[in-house]
């Protein structure tokens, strides 16, 4: 099980700026929103998969989008 505060630090990977995708949640500032994320492996990707299609992501940023979509369904509020 991963420590909270170490789920917490992933959350520094993600990024809102209202310039970049309309101010959705993205992956380190990149024009790849956590959605999108989220949508690939919730369509059964692995993490090598997306990774080998996505080569400027990092195991990390999946990590991250996996946090950021479960604070968010459970009402975090301390989201970027």
């Amino acid at each position: 099980m991963v420590a909270m505060s170490s789920a917490d630090s992933r959350l520094d990977r993600i990024t809102v700026d209202p310039a970049i995708l309309h101010g959705k949640p993205t992956i380190r500032g990149m024009r790849v929103s956590v959605q999108s994320v989220l949508e690939l492996l919730a369509a059964g990707m692995t993490f090598d998969e997306v990774l080998a299609d996505y080569p400027y992501l990092e195991r990390e940023d999946l990590l991250a989008a996996l946090v950021y979509g479960a604070a968010a369904t459970g009402g975090r509020r301390n989201l970027p």
